[in-house]
């Protein structure tokens, strides 16, 4: 792998600009990833990076900092530079499969943009008669060349999901961007894998299999890179492929457009986070310039949608939406982003978001990794303080949650009933089962019912995640105020006999921010069936209330680290 190789580039590779999520407000001199940020320059900078998380660190080899407008084009020139003299071949984090994948699309990228690839190679060719910086940009594309062989043998057959996707993008890529014979051999691959995960990873409802937003905006954007890149380089893949690609985008881009909250984001079910991924409205204007995406227009009346192949729920009205996941946790194979969110929900009211899932703070073996996965921290159902199923580690997953039926539909003009039930508790003694029923009307109100059956004496607890922006008011037994400013959003009250309780828990919106929220716990005990109810009824006006928060006798406070 050290000895020199016979580079070529194949004529007429382009590309139309594409979206960019990297940005630091502190310019040249820092790296921010993941809400940290460390000095780096080129020279002195440290690529090993020990003391930060292991997902920072992936960030940084990444190179997705190459599109930052705000960094100067010598800046990144000379980070390239650095990375290659500085992290020669099996250099830990630098050299693993999906960091590789990441860094040889975000090169190619960068080198597009800059118009000719390379300065000195005539026709494509490399030639050994370069001044001092022609040779390093030689260099540049020996060192793609080779990472794309060392990938070519490293392909990761043993995690599958988005990791083998980013394979694939990154073989095609270097494909497409190369030419000889093993360019071909990359393009073939790379197309090869691409087709595979098409059908495997994308559901008949255009949701991803791995049943995070998240994840499902990134592959997405994935594809139209695939998509831009091949329209834009000749006849590289045949039109019925391209065809192939475009319809499942589309679905694809559909149904990221249906269970966006009216926010223009997504849920945080799994492992899903805001700043990784473009934005939705990024991802439908890059769809656009692609594919030509045009979305359809929104009404004001009640809408919904069943996206039963994800498990994702909707009900919309105006500016107020819930969205429910009854679906499987993630692929039998590798549900490493799964969460115990099964019947969990958020629900926006008057464009905000008011009742909220508690995302993902990293993927390091902490506390916050084990809460954000945990089922106290969504707004579900926990039966004898057990979880629904059983996450550990960073990435596994033991016996866990199955659905076993879930539907939604109109029952009158604007009102929608959604029932679904799961059997992840089916393991306990007396098999409970969890059903959740949630009944809609046109006076914005929600209905949430759940019953647990099955036999024995058991304890179950129904949670309510209210989003930071917002304060709880006491407003007698069992009935609370959710306010923000001194202005009443809604009203939550229990429609059963329970006990309430008001508990700290942990908002992580961003990967790295941690902001404390307020959670309502209803519970209750004895013989099943046992049945928990509530309802959230939306203020019919924007009305004050100059009452304060209430100190709560019963507050149980999570612990995790400040």
């Amino acid at each position: 792998m050290t000895k020199t190789v016979d580079v070529s580039l194949r004529p007429g590779t382009s590309m139309v600009p594409g979206v960019c999520v990297s940005a630091c407000r502190e310019g040249d001199s820092h790296l921010c990833f993941l809400g940290k940020s460390k000095p780096f320059n080129p020279g002195t900078g440290d690529w090993t990076s020990k003391e930060m998380p292991k997902l920072w660190r992936y960030n940084l080899h990444y190179f997705d900092y190459l599109h930052d407008p705000q960094r100067s084009f010598e800046n990144k020139r000379l980070l390239i530079t650095d990375w290659i003299q500085r992290n020669p071949l099996e250099t830990e984090d630098a050299w693993e499969p999906y960091t590789v994948s990441l860094r040889v699309v975000n090169w190619i990228k960068f080198f597009l943009s800059c118009g000719t690839p390379c300065s000195g190679m005539e026709d494509g060719k490399t030639s050994s008669d370069h001044l001092p910086e022609q040779v390093f940009r030689l260099e540049w594309m020996e060192s793609l060349y080779r990472q794309a062989l060392w990938l070519e043998q490293n392909i990761e057959y043993h995690l599958l999901a988005n990791h083998y996707l980013k394979n694939g993008v990154a073989l095609f890529f270097v494909g497409i961007y190369f030419e000889g014979a093993d360019a071909d051999r990359w393009i073939q691959k790379g197309q090869q894998i691409l087709q595979e995960e098409l059908k495997e990873q994308f559901l008949p409802d255009g949701g991803h299999f791995e049943r995070s937003p998240m994840y499902h905006s990134i592959c997405l954007v994935d594809y139209l890179d695939v998509l831009n890149l091949a329209r834009n380089s000749g006849a590289v893949i045949s039109r019925d492929v391209t065809d192939t690609f475009t319809s499942k985008v589309t679905a694809a881009l559909n149904f990221l457009r249906g269970i966006c909250l009216p926010d223009g984001t997504f849920p945080l079910f799994n492992d899903s986070a805001f700043g990784i991924a473009p934005t939705p409205d990024q991802i439908f204007d890059y769809a656009d310039r692609i594919i030509g995406y045009k979305a359809s227009s929104s009404t004001a009346d009640m809408t919904l949608h069943a996206f039963s192949a994800t498990g994702y729920y909707v009900c919309r009205q105006g500016n107020d939406m819930l969205i429910v996941d009854c679906g499987p946790i993630g692929p039998d194979y590798q549900p490493g982003h799964a969460h115990s969110d099964t019947l969990s929900y958020e629900l926006a009211i008057d464009g905000r978001r008011v009742i909220v899932d508690s995302g993902v703070y990293d993927y390091e073996p902490n506390l916050e990794r084990a809460y954000a996965r945990s089922t106290r921290a969504h707004n579900t159902v926990m039966v004898d303080g057990e979880e629904q199923s059983e996450v550990w580690g960073v990435f596994r997953v033991a016996r866990r949650a199955k659905p076993l039926r879930a539907h939604i539909a109109a029952t009158g003009h604007e009102s929608a009933l959604f029932e679904g039930a799961h059997d992840g508790y089916r393991r306990l003694n007396g098999k409970p089962i969890h059903t959740r029923r949630i009944v809609y009307d046109e006076r914005g109100s929600w209905v949430i019912t759940d019953t647990v059956k099955g036999r024995g004496t058991h304890r179950m607890e129904s949670f309510v995640h209210i989003h930071p922006d917002f304060t709880i008011a006491k407003s007698g037994t069992g009935c609370f105020r959710i306010e923000r400013d001194e202005e009443v959003v809604a009203t939550i009250e229990a429609m059963s006999t329970c006990r309430t309780e008001i508990e700290q828990g942990c908002y992580f919106s961003e990967f790295g921010l941690r902001q404390e929220n307020l959670v309502i716990a209803f519970s209750c005990s004895g013989e099943i069936p046992l049945q928990l109810s509530y309802r959230i009824q939306r203020a019919t006006s924007r009305q004050t209330d100059p009452a304060r928060p209430c100190e709560f006798s019963s507050c149980h406070i999570i612990s995790l680290p400040k």
